[in-house]
C-alpha cells in the first residue's frame, strides 16, 4: 500500500512537469480556443490539456504499478481510450459536429463491450432480493448509453477554468473511497484506477484553475468522462440497484446540468445537441459570481453530492429511499432558484407557497363593533343595503 501511495505522489510531479510541454505542443498543432460569444476566455488559450493527463495516467497504469492491472483489459481500454482522445484533438482542433463526437464514443464504447468484455450483465431489482441475468440484446444497449451519458456529462460541464477538471476529480476520488471501502467484490483495480486519475487531475488543475494557461478541451472532457464511466461501470459488473446509484449520485453535478439542458431545450423547442448559455456555471455568474466563485460554488455542490453517496452506502433502506427523495427536492429547489429552466419555470417553488399561505392563512371573525349613538360603520351599511341585516339589540327607543 506504501508503494501505491508513492506511486501516486509521483504520478502528481509527472503530471505537473509533463503539462507546459503539451501546452507548447498546443500551439504548434493549432489547439487554440479563440473567445467567441460562448466562450468566457477574453484571449485565445491552448487546449488538448488531456493528452497530458491521458500520456500521464498510462505511464502509471503500464510502468508505476503495472502488477495491479490485469493485461487484457488494460491494452483494451487503452485502445478504446485512445479512440476518445483521437476524437478529442481532431474537435479541438478542426471542431467535429456534435454527431461525429458522438461516433467517436460509440466506437470506444463498443471496444469496451467487445474487447475489454467491461459491461452490465447482471441487475439486482430492488426489495426483492431477484437477480435478472440481462441477455446481450439488453446488457450491450444499457453499457452503450452508460457510456454516452457520463461521456457527454463530463463534456458539457467544462464551461470554465478548472471546473470539468476540480469535478472529476472529487468524483474520482469518491469512487476510489468507496470502492475501497464498500466495493472490493473486483479487487483493488478500480479505486486505484480512480486515485490515479484523480492524482493526475491534481497535478494538471493548477495550470487549469482560474487564470487557467490551458485548457482540457474536448480532449480532456472526453477522456474524463469516459474513464469515469468505464471505471463505475467496471465496479458494477454484477448491479445490485443501489450500487447502481452510487457512482449516478457521485456525479450529481454533471448529470443534472446534462438532464436540465436537455429538458430546457426541449421545452424551447431547440434541438438537444444545440449549444447554449444556460447551463449551470452560466447561471451561477448571471447571478453575480465571479468565474473563481462560481467553480468553488460547483465544487461544494460536488463534495455535498459525494457525502451523500457515501451516506447512502451506510444507510438502512428507509433511510436510503428519505435520502434519495430529500436530494430530488433539494436538487429542483436549487435549479428552480438559479432560473435553470427559466425565470417562469418554477413549479414546485410556486407549490410550497401555495401550501406554506395556505396552512398560514386562517380566517378571522367579522366583528364588529361600535358605541351606540355613534354612525354605523360601513360595512355594516353595505350589509343592510343588500338585504341581510343582522338583529340589532334593542336600545330602549322606539323603532
Amino acid at each position: 500500500m506504501f508503494k501505491i501511495i508513492v506511486d501516486l505522489f509521483l504520478l502528481v510531479i509527472i503530471q505537473v512537469a509533463i503539462t507546459p510541454f503539451i501546452r507548447r505542443l498546443a500551439f504548434v498543432l493549432g489547439a487554440v480556443d479563440n473567445p467567441n460569444a460562448r466562450r468566457v476566455n477574453k484571449k485565445p488559450m491552448p487546449t488538448i490539456g488531456g493528452l497530458g493527463i491521458f500520456v500521464t495516467y498510462n505511464i502509471g497504469t503500464f510502468i508505476l504499478l503495472r502488477e495491479q492491472f490485469p493485461t487484457h483489459e488494460l491494452f483494451a481500454l487503452l485502445l478504446a481510450s485512445s479512440v476518445i482522445v483521437l476524437t478529442g484533438m481532431i474537435d479541438d482542433i478542426l471542431e467535429l459536429k456534435p454527431g461525429q463526437k458522438m461516433g467517436g464514443i460509440f466506437i470506444a464504447a463498443m471496444i469496451t463491450y467487445f474487447l475489454a468484455e467491461i459491461r452490465m450483465t447482471e441487475l439486482n431489482i430492488p426489495f426483492t432480493g431477484q437477480t435478472i441475468n440481462l441477455p446481450w440484446y439488453l446488457s450491450l444497449p444499457i453499457t452503450i448509453f452508460w457510456i454516452l451519458a457520463l461521456t457527454n456529462a463530463v463534456n458539457l460541464i467544462d464551461g470554465l477554468d478548472g471546473l470539468a477538471a476540480g469535478v472529476s476529480c472529487i468524483s474520482l476520488l469518491t469512487m476510489g473511497i468507496v470502492g475501497y471501502f464498500f466495493l472490493r467484490n473486483q479487487g483493488l483495480y478500480v479505486p486505484i484506477a480512480c486515485l490515479m486519475l484523480a492524482a493526475c487531475l491534481l497535478g494538471f488543475l493548477p495550470y487549469n484553475f482560474n487564470p487557467a494557461k490551458i485548457f482540457l478541451g474536448d480532449t480532456g472532457a472526453l477522456y474524463l468522462g469516459f474513464m469515469i464511466s468505464v471505471l463505475a461501470l467496471k465496479g458494477l459488473k454484477n448491479v445490485t440497484f443501489i450500487s447502481l446509484l452510487v457512482p449516478v449520485i457521485i456525479l450529481g453535478v454533471p448529470i443534472s446540468d446534462t438532464v436540465y439542458a436537455m429538458i430546457r431545450r426541449k421545452l424551447n423547442k431547440k434541438p438537444i445537441s444545440q449549444a447554449d448559455k444556460h447551463h449551470l456555471h452560466h447561471q451561477l455568474m448571471n447571478l453575480g459570481l465571479t468565474q473563481r466563485q462560481t467553480v468553488l460554488v460547483i465544487y461544494a455542490l460536488s463534495l455535498i453530492f459525494s457525502f451523500v453517496s457515501m451516506l447512502f452506502l451506510l444507510s438502512p433502506i428507509w433511510a436510503m429511499v428519505l435520502l434519495l427523495v430529500g436530494l430530488l427536492i433539494a436538487v429542483e429547489l436549487f435549479v428552480e432558484s438559479i432560473g435553470l429552466l427559466g425565470e417562469k419555470y418554477k413549479p414546485l417553488s410556486h407549490l410550497i407557497n401555495r401550501l406554506v399561505l395556505h396552512s398560514t392563512h386562517t380566517k378571522e371573525p367579522d366583528v364588529e363593533v361600535w358605541h351606540q349613538g355613534e354612525a354605523k360603520p360601513r360595512k355594516w351599511q353595505e350589509r343592510s343595503k343588500g338585504g341581510h341585516k343582522p338583529a340589532e339589540k334593542n336600545s330602549g327607543k322606539k323603532q
